[in-house]
């Protein structure tokens, strides 16, 4: 999943959403309090279709979501991997996360923080017995 997207979209929606707090508040301080409610009147006319275009976006935001765990539970995707620890040779099998990249593993037994080798996403492709599971279904990895 492109997380910068789906900040930028959030971003819009709740822009979007909150403008019915934040915009009158704007145009009255402006001077535009007779021109807002000429808007609000002739706008006050569409509301059944903005309700509809709101529920039709909530369920295609519901369907993205489903989409998308769906495929990261795919079962050609292995979730366990053996991490090593390049300092002192410590393994340990541990369940790679499906919603985020893990950036910082800390070893068990000498206590090194590892962190990504340069050109990997994450600790799993670095030090890990399998790669994480965007990398597996060939996705775009955090």
């Amino acid at each position: 999943m492109n997380y910068k997207k789906t900040i930028a979209g959030s971003t819009i929606a709740f822009i979007i959403a909150s403008s019915c707090c934040w915009l009158p508040a704007v145009i009255i301080a402006i001077g535009g309090g007779s021109a807002l409610l000429g808007i609000s009147n002739g706008i006050e006319s569409f509301s059944g279709v903005f309700i509809f275009i709101g529920i039709g976006l909530l369920a295609f935001g519901i369907y993205q979501y489903l989409k998308q765990r769906n495929s990261i539970k795919s079962p050609d995707v292995i979730l366990n991997s053996v991490i090593t620890c390049p300092e002192c040779g410590h393994k340990k099998e541990e369940t790679m996360p499906t919603d985020s990249c893990q950036f910082l593993y800390q070893c068990e037994q000498c206590k090194k923080m590892l962190k990504p080798k340069e050109g990997d996403c994450c600790v799993y492709c670095s030090y890990g017995s399998v790669a994480c599971p965007p990398i597996q279904l060939e996705k775009e990895c955090c």
